[in-house]
């Protein structure tokens, strides 16, 4: 027997690994597994919790909470999911859900003491019941229905929802789904840990409330989880009870944010790095620890989960202190303002020396930040707690002779571990700098390792190419420059002169010549106009001396204009008028950094010396890199352009001084770092051959000509499954590329340019027969609206493929198109567009919405052709119009019409005749209007409207109409009432 691979399979290997791994699972026989905890804990229709399982848990794990008194608990309980604000409800519940509950029992003499209910059980996990079912439905203004719900004693921590590729859907749509969840039914995830997204292929998992950019994958293991199947890996190793416990007591914070505060789990190399240093302060085997995460992996937030850990865990040290130590100013800032704005409590940041060396002598259990600075002059041996960890951030920087042997002086007996992304090893000598022998002890090169290729892979951060530019034509005039030497220099021996142009002559004077920084500013200004200010982002200008950035400076000045150019350097006292001209302030500088991390001005930055180490702004693209660097100065500097933002496909190094030009000798790394570090731009170029000729491939047979029947075929062949899915991603990710290698002679030599026009207008027309947007050329980049504007006639394709959103007017002008193919596409579009926001209005509407997915499926899976496809869908919407007008020859408002239809169409054995069921919609309605108060924000999903449609039910089926069976016999019939009240506005 053939299975067709679907969203249910997706479900049921979901259920299966979980089943594996501790978790009493339900509904891996294709059944609605929540169905069987309904019922055995007679879980009502809106109950988001499973109170009576969470009642028999709490009594068992709480000696002071009994049979007798749990009841009243459990309804104190139930008013902390009541809230306005999802966030402030989440967060006010991971306090219960941690620290416990307060609550008031009465002694046998009459008194009554408070104390700390908990609900869950982390020192003895087995204690816990743990369940994961599939659709668990909750019905509130709104039912919605997620795939698979994870359950920690009756109160749910996970959602997931699930997609199947085969079905035209991936991880984004199921994130699209939870969003809409969290808006609708937000109830269900004040509990919520974390959301799961996924798909067939991969998995992302959000903090409740995330944004979708912050749903990432989960792609490392311990031994005792990893798989050769990704996905499988992912839920063993990320939703594992152990894990789901330890995530939830120890790995989460809450940060205040301008737009609202935001829950924030940790990143997989985020979660074991804490987790090694962990390990190595309790089995204190060593006191020195290497965390190589490259830039990008969030390694303050690694390094403060940390602090969180070792700061609550006594079972890892009983009262330690941890310091955190940074090496600037901007650093120290930088985090106390997180600190300051994050759930940690127990921290204090060293003021000055003298407060620093007086938080050492006393010792107390908290988090400290300070800068190395501080430690200059404090006293050594004042080390007032025994229990000491030491992070350094940016390790590397750390190894300064003076400022090292002072902190090691002062806390002589300490964990220290070192966070970097960009290890130095220069020798072996003990003189020599080396990040792995100051902090890894002997046979290891680090704790732990998230490497440049695994932030690549993940999305973290984006791969950098580089462009070489260093090789110039020089006309030199060398017998006048040997005569006016000779003559400047006469009296001077022929040594002499060697050894003087030897000193004088340097890679910084040759970068201050003016003809080569001429040439190199008009580079400059070519490059930025045609690669990079076409797509919004901006550059940086990296120069070896502040001579040589004013110059710059002046020359982009007068090419591009003043205010597209700022130069950031130091300041002196005795400098010339040329550098005097750039001087800025500490406070200027800030402003001027803040201006160029947003759309506008400043376009161009000019540096020297500053912003290449801990600057991170996304809209940076291109760095002009004029400056030998070397090892981690020159990763530092790539790590500039390689952050991530919409659109944005890669970062980029024009190199003036030929870096790059042997990678091997610019980065004492292993292979892999220098692999992925940076990349030649001629890689770009192949990726975008590569691309092309792949999302060509999708059309073979098709001629590629500019006629109607040319495009219908394209069309056609793309509107259905696998290709409608595999050219909307492939297209999107051949834009990126596109826009990251134009303008490139390349493209129009080997006909890139060509074939990439023609994929563009069959996007275009893709776009209007599929989704219903009138102006699909918004979502396209800068460089992709070009060239359609210039070369795709939208009006002709508009004109052949018409797109109307509802009722006849879609049947009337599919009736003008040929191509049944497409037809069918937009019929289906229009008529689940007409659908989807009135499932919840009338019974008719949701069977109606079922009837349109399973044609669609089964013409996408072939087993109906085109035709019969638009015929049976032009019916539905003909059905969906009737329904309309039916309403209206009865005589009926929709809330009434839906309840008639309901009680006529899904329970007509329970009813006596139609004219019953006209009556009880008619009383049912006229009391709603009367009864239920409509007139304030919120009264849909008030309690009090709740329960008052529930009563104004009893009063007109049990009391007026001897119809109680309904409600007796309820298969969700009180629900769906209640929606088609709300969903109608009554």
């Amino acid at each position: 027997m053939v299975s067709l691979p679907s969203e249910a399979g997706v479900e049921r290997s979901i259920l299966s690994w979980l089943d594996g791994v501790g978790w009493e699972t339900h509904g891996q026989d294709g059944g609605r597994g929540a169905n069987v905890l309904d019922d055995a804990y007679e879980r009502d229709s809106h109950a988001v919790i499973y109170w009576k399982l969470l009642a028999e848990q709490v009594v068992a794990l709480n000696e002071a909470v009994t049979e007798d008194n749990v009841d009243k608990f459990i309804s104190s309980l139930r008013r902390d999911l009541d809230t306005e604000n999802l966030m402030d409800g989440n967060q006010a519940f991971h306090r219960l859900l941690t620290k416990g509950k307060s609550f008031s029992v009465q002694r046998s003499d009459g008194t009554a003491d408070t104390i700390y209910v908990d609900l869950i059980d982390y020192e003895n996990p087995e204690s816990n019941r743990f369940h994961a079912v599939n659709q668990f439905s909750v019905a509130r203004e709104t039912t919605i229905r997620p795939d698979v719900t994870l359950f920690v004693n009756g109160i749910p921590l996970v959602t997931m929802e699930l997609k199947s590729l085969a079905q035209d859907n991936d991880w984004h749509d199921a994130v699209r789904d939870l969003k809409d969840y969290e808006e609708d039914v937000s109830r269900l995830f004040v509990p919520g840990l974390f959301n799961v997204a996924a798909d067939t292929m991969e998995l992302r998992y959000g903090a409740v409330g995330a944004p979708t950019e912050f749903y990432e994958p989960w792609n490392d293991a311990p031994d005792e989880f990893a798989d050769e199947n990704e996905m499988r890996q992912a839920i063993r190793a990320l939703c594992n009870p152990g894990s789901i416990l330890d995530l939830l007591k120890h790995f989460v914070f809450y940060e205040r944010r301008a737009g609202g505060d935001a829950k924030i789990i940790p990143r997989y190399m985020q979660y074991y790095a804490v987790n090694r240093i962990l390990d190595r302060v309790r089995t204190a085997d060593h006191k020195r620890g290497l965390i190589w995460h490259t830039q990008g992996s969030g390694k303050s937030f690694t390094m403060l989960y940390a602090a969180e850990n070792l700061l609550s865990r006594p079972n890892v040290a009983r009262n330690p202190q941890v310091f955190i130590i940074v090496d600037t100013d901007k650093l120290n800032s930088q985090m106390r303002d997180q600190l300051a704005n994050l759930s940690l409590e127990q921290w204090t940041e060293a003021e000055s020396i003298d407060h620093l060396q007086q938080l050492i002598e006393e010792g107390s259990s908290q988090l400290v930040l300070t800068t190395i600075q501080k430690f200059e002059d404090v006293d050594p041996d004042v080390q007032g707690n025994d229990e000491v960890v030491v992070m350094s951030d940016e390790a590397h920087r750390f190894m300064e002779a003076d400022l090292g042997s002072r902190l090691e002086a002062a806390l002589p007996n300490c964990y220290h571990f070192g966070f970097t992304g960009t290890p130095v090893r220069e020798g072996e000598r003990e003189k020599d700098k080396n990040t792995f022998r100051e902090f890894s002890p002997e046979g290891e090169d680090y704790l732990h390792r998230y490497s440049v290729k695994q932030g690549i892979d993940d999305g973290l951060i984006l791969p950098v190419y580089f462009t070489l530019r260093h090789e110039m034509e020089w006309d030199i005039d060398e017998a006048g420059l040997d005569e006016e030497f000779e003559q400047e220099f006469r009296g001077m021996s022929t040594d002499e002169k060697r050894d003087a142009i030897r000193e004088s002559v340097t890679a910084t004077t040759l970068a201050e010549l003016e003809p080569r920084v001429e040439k190199a500013a008009e580079e400059i200004d070519a490059h930025y106009d045609e690669h990079v200010s076409p797509n919004g982002w901006k550059g940086m200008v990296v120069t070896p001396s502040r001579r040589s950035a004013a110059m710059y400076g002046e020359r982009l000045a007068e090419r591009r204009g003043a205010e597209e150019i700022e130069v950031l350097y130091t300041s002196t006292k005795d400098d010339s008028d040329l550098i005097k001209q750039f001087h800025t302030d500490s406070e200027e500088r800030d402003s001027i950094v803040k201006a160029f991390k947003e759309q506008g001005n400043p376009k161009l930055l000019v540096v020297h010396n500053m912003l290449l180490t801990g600057f991170d702004a996304p809209i940076l693209k291109t760095m002009y890199l004029d400056r030998n660097l070397k090892n981690h100065n020159l990763m530092q500097a790539i790590a500039r352009t390689n952050r991530p933002a919409a659109g944005k496909e890669n970062g980029e190094i024009v190199d003036f001084q030929g870096v790059f030009e042997n990678i091997d000798e610019a980065l004492d790394y292993d292979a892999e770092t220098k692999a992925y570090a940076a990349r030649d731009k001629d890689e770009l170029y192949n990726d975008l051959v590569e691309q092309v000729e792949r999302v060509m491939g999708i059309f073979d047979g098709i001629p590629k000509t500019d006629t109607q029947e040319a495009t219908s075929e394209a069309i056609e062949r793309v509107s259905t499954h696998p290709e409608r899915r595999e050219f909307k991603q492939n297209f999107r990710r051949l834009q990126n590329l596109y826009e990251a290698v134009a303008p490139d002679g390349r493209l129009v030599s080997e006909g890139i340019e060509r074939d990439y026009k023609w994929l563009s207008r069959i996007h275009v027309a893709f776009k209007r027969t599929t989704s219903g947007d009138d102006d699909p050329e918004k979502e396209m980049r800068e460089k992709t609206r070009e060239i359609i504007n210039k070369h795709v006639d939208i009006s002709e394709i508009k004109r052949d493929f018409p797109t109307y959103k509802l009722g006849e007017e879609i049947l009337e002008d599919a009736e003008g198109l040929d191509n049944p193919g497409v037809k069918a596409s937009q019929i289906a579009h229009a008529t689940r567009e007409h659908l989807h926001p009135r499932e919840n209005q009338n019974p008719r509407y949701k069977r109606l919405s079922e009837r349109v997915t399973d044609i669609v499926e089964r013409w996408q899976g072939d087993e109906i052709g085109d035709p019969e496809a638009v015929e049976a869908l032009k019916s539905i919407e003909k059905e969906v119009l009737n329904v309309e007008r039916e309403a209206d020859n009865e005589g009926m408002e929709a809330a009434e019409f839906a309840i008639y239809t309901h009680l006529t169409e899904e329970t007509a054995e329970a009813i006596e005749s139609d004219e019953q069921a006209e009556r009880v919609a008619e009383a049912v309605v006229t009391q709603f209007r009367d009864r239920v108060d409509r007139g304030y924000s919120g009264w849909k999903t008030n309690q009090q409207t709740i329960a008052e449609i529930e009563r104004i039910l009893l009063d007109v089926l049990v009391v007026e109409h001897d119809l109680g069976h309904l409600i007796q016999d309820d298969d969700g019939f009180v629900d769906d009432v209640r929606n088609y009240l709300i969903q109608n506005n009554g």
